[in-house]
């Protein structure tokens, strides 16, 4: 092996102590090792260690630099093929495909359940008109009782009046009834023209029961005549019912439709008191597979075919996370034998800055999207199979691992060096840039309480914290601007004037000060990284130990003995495994 003629001031400083020392030492000792110690025999030692300190440091710089090569300048240096690089693109594909198909399954399911609830509403809410949206509601007596007897005839007659294939819930030879119930207050004694009351703070429930029966008669009737709301008590009135239905658009695209089952309420919301009652329908789903089915003039894509898919994407992905999790716990290997030679052979502690280039944040990133693509597989399997019906939780899970997925493509594109500088400016500038928002973010809260607490009574926008916020980061982005402006209610001047003072100063405050300091930051960060890359400078102790290595990927110096191209070399137990046969082997020669 040929080394390099170069040897750090640290090392030979460390050999000549070392040297001292040890023949220090071996004098008091006695006449044993005289001999060694001639003027000759004391310089043969000492080029010996000196030759050995070089040889381990050189071996150390070696490693590191293999350590951060690309995965093509690995195969030049060993002849190891990238299968981590290979496999990430084999799941980048197949993990997309996977996510368009849930996409476009998942696209049906929720457009289903979107016009049911359209329905919905305009079977069962008197006079509803889509967009109306809160501004459904009722003001008088007379008009609860009406929407209340519209909603149960029209429930009633449901099998007259629909156009979809909806029914009733049947629960052995019965169906289910329509339940109709009321919240008030235990006792209460309202007089506000008295300014006083007598409240009993305790909620009681009251519940009327509604079987739907063929053909209609007059018990339906007596029963909601019976029927009393208390309004001077009354928090709200619900309607519960249940329809079943089955979506037969799958059928187009040869999967077997799903069925149904819609839990539907109606709430006449009366908590406020005000006089309005608001009116709204909701429903949960339950998506379940069909006791019976027979579909005829088109054959059924065979489920098992997009099982198997999903069980191959989650053997690739367990593969790709058995990599990464054995590449990152190299690179912490290699970080502790680097640091135990800076401080035994150096003398000085390695900062964190340098300890952190040898975990990679790639692999973190693969790691958690493989993690997240698994869990997200295995839902879409169950959700299959009707063991779970909930996409929702399904969705999140595959996107984020998708999208993560996605963005570990920047890595490869890291390569080129153009690429690569936007990489390591984004990466430099992130500290920074956190520090920089968490400080922002204190005065954002301040001006998020402060409108809610203020303009919250005169500006729909201020109502909650939540439309606070999105209003606010409207600003910061330029959007919505005059109307935020316009929409503030004059009917106190002094918050009038106050919210002109308290949106100036925000606009002026983020959009010319904040976020400019802001894009300040990021570019100034590009120009530095920039002028290091022109003078090609070392940027940190890690990367001036590792430049006085100056052999080529090309050059064999990286070459383990006895290791080759093969798969299995790709293993260290296998390696070894395969030296230790190899040398057992010549041992037992004569």
């Amino acid at each position: 092996m040929v080394e390099s003629d170069h040897v750090s001031e640290c090392e030979m400083r460390f050999v000549v102590q070392h040297c001292s020392g040890q023949s220090s030492e071996m004098e008091h000792s006695g006449g044993l090792y005289s001999s060694v110690y001639e003027p000759n025999g004391h310089a043969a030692w000492a080029d010996d260690q000196q030759h050995q300190d070089k040889e381990t440091a050189d071996n150390l710089r070696r490693k590191i630099k293999y350590f951060f090569m690309n995965p093509c300048e690995k195969y030049k240096a060993r002849g190891r093929k990238p299968w981590k690089l290979m496999l990430q693109i084999i799941k980048i594909a197949i993990i997309t495909i996977q996510l368009v198909s849930f996409g476009l399954s998942n696209q049906m399911v929720v457009t289903f359940k979107e016009e049911n609830l359209m329905t919905f509403k305009h079977l069962f809410l008197k006079d509803y008109v889509d967009g109306r949206g809160d501004s459904y509601a009722v003001y008088r007596q007379d008009e609860v009782y009406e929407h209340i007897s519209y909603i149960v005839h029209k429930y009633s007659r449901l099998r007259n009046i629909t156009v979809g294939n909806h029914a009733y819930e049947k629960k052995g030879d019965t169906y289910s009834p329509l339940s109709l119930c009321q919240e008030f207050y235990r006792n209460g004694s309202i007089s506000p023209a008295n300014e006083t009351f007598d409240i009993d703070a305790q909620i009681e429930t009251e519940c009327l029961e509604i079987v739907p029966v063929f053909p209609m008669g007059s018990t339906t009737e007596d029963d909601l005549l019976n029927f009393v709301v208390h309004f001077k008590r009354l928090l709200n009135v619900k309607i519960k019912f249940t329809l079943k239905a089955i979506n037969l658009q799958t059928v187009r695209n040869r999967e077997l439709p799903n069925c149904y089952d819609f839990d539907v309420t109606i709430t006449f919301n009366n908590q406020a008191h005000s006089g309005r009652i608001k009116v709204d329908l909701d429903n949960d789903v339950d998506i379940n597979e069909c006791r019976d089915w027979k579909v005829t003039g088109a054959s059924p894509k065979n489920i098992y075919y997009s099982l198997l898919f999903d069980c191959l994407i989650i053997v690739t992905c367990i593969t790709s996370l058995a990599l990464c999790t054995r590449s990152v716990l190299n690179g912490i290997r290699l970080q502790f034998e680097y640091t135990d030679f800076c401080l035994v052979r150096q003398g000085k502690k390695v900062p964190w800055s340098d300890r952190l280039e040898f975990l990679n944040g790639w692999y973190i990133l693969i790691i958690a999207s493989d993690t997240l693509t698994i869990i997200g597989s295995i839902l879409k399997i169950e959700i299959q199979t009707k063991i779970l019906t909930s996409y929702d939780v399904c969705s999140i899970f595959l996107g984020t691992g998708t999208m993560l997925v996605w963005i570990g493509v920047i890595r490869y594109m890291g390569y080129f060096k153009k690429y690569n500088i936007l990489i390591l400016t984004l990466r430099a500038a992130f500290p920074n840039v956190v520090r920089f928002i968490g400080c922002a973010g204190i005065i954002y809260l301040g001006y998020c309480f402060c409108g809610w607490i203020v303009l919250g009574p005169y500006h729909e926008k201020f109502r909650t914290l939540n439309t606070v916020s999105e209003c606010l980061f409207s600003l910061i982005n330029g959007d919505d601007m005059y109307p935020t402006f316009k929409y503030m209610k004059q009917k106190s001047y002094l918050v009038w004037l106050f919210s002109r003072v308290y949106l100036y100063t925000f606009v002026s405050l983020f959009i010319y000060m904040i976020l400019s300091l802001f894009i300040t930051l990021i570019t100034d960060t590009y120009d530095t990284i920039k002028q290091q890359q022109q003078e090609g400078s070392p940027v940190s102790e890690l990367h001036c130990f590792m430049s006085e290595c100056k052999d080529l990927p090309t050059s064999g110096r990286y070459r383990v003995e006895g290791e080759s191209g093969s798969f299995t070399c790709c293993f260290p137990r296998c390696k070894d495994s395969r030296e230790r046969l190899s040398s057992e082997s010549i041992d037992s020669e004569p």
